[in-house]
């Protein structure tokens, strides 16, 4: 009789440690996706440049007004770049771009880690442990997204931060209405028009591809425009072509195993004057 009420009183003291630990599990992922999207709004809002602030042309200073004494290749004025890469690369080094979506939640700025190909996946902007992690990219692409396949990945948050907005393009009708987005660099405004949004497998995408090889390549732009999946949306009268360049957004499914992603074909690069 006392060996059951040992039993019984073990079973219970460990369902009870199991149940706190959940709880205070939850409670700290909890905390720590709101602290989280505090410091993201914090750095946006510090990241953008004001239209009335001064901004470093040289030697001299000049209002940021669109206009500047910074001139491209042709001669004609650049327009002043609306993120501070300055600011945000005093933040963290790893920080090369910014990337914002129309209509959705994305507007955050973009990684890549030196030492850790996925240390970004539970990491900040700071480099402080987080559970949303930060948009990034790994070492197989450049930074300057001169790749035929740049691949940007990003947790699906149930909070509807970090990618998880994306699962908006599996509406037709927003799929329609939203054709394009913006990635800013230091230097250039990169244009991109979204051509299709699909649910895909759990393939690493620059692992199991050699984009190089112009069939491969073709092949896989002709999946793009034809994708297996019952959810995707893909634009139409778009065809796509070897020398087109593709920024893949990645992020989790909403149910199953597998990736939901969104392709944007690059349509436009402007240069934009830098910043100091």
């Amino acid at each position: 009789m006392k060996q059951k009420k040992v039993i019984l009183t073990v079973v219970v003291t460990a369902l009870v440690l199991l149940i706190a630990g959940s709880g205070g599990y939850l409670l700290f992922k909890s905390i720590n996706t709101r602290q989280s999207g505090e410091k993201y709004d914090e750095l946006a809002s510090k990241a953008a440049r004001a239209s009335d602030e001064t901004v470093s042309s040289g030697n001299a200073s000049a209002p940021f007004t669109g206009e500047t004494a910074e001139t491209g290749a042709s001669g004609e004025p650049l327009t002043p770049n609306p993120y501070d890469f300055a600011y945000l690369t005093s933040q963290n080094p790893d920080i090369y771009a910014w990337i914002e979506i129309p209509n959705t939640n994305v507007n955050y700025p973009v990684l890549q880690s030196d030492h850790n190909d996925n240390f970004y996946i539970d990491h900040d902007f700071e480099k402080a442990y987080s559970y949303p992690g930060a948009i990034y990219s790994q070492f197989c692409n450049k930074k300057d997204f001169s790749d035929r396949v740049t691949v940007l990945y990003g947790h699906n948050m149930k909070d509807g931060s970090m990618f998880a907005t994306l699962h908006n393009f599996e509406d037709s009708g927003f799929f329609e209405a939203n054709s394009g987005f913006s990635v800013h660099t230091a230097d250039k405004r990169l244009d991109y028009e979204v051509v299709a949004a699909f649910d895909y497998d759990d393939r690493h995408i620059m692992n199991s591809f050699d984009f190089s090889d112009d069939k491969v390549y073709s092949d896989f732009l002709q999946s793009v425009q034809s994708p297996h999946a019952v959810n995707g949306n893909v634009r139409q009268g778009v065809t796509l072509g070897t020398e087109d360049k593709l920024l893949i957004l990645s992020t989790c499914r909403n149910f199953g195993e597998g990736r939901y992603l969104v392709v944007g074909r690059l349509k436009s690069e402007t240069p934009l004057a830098p910043t100091s």
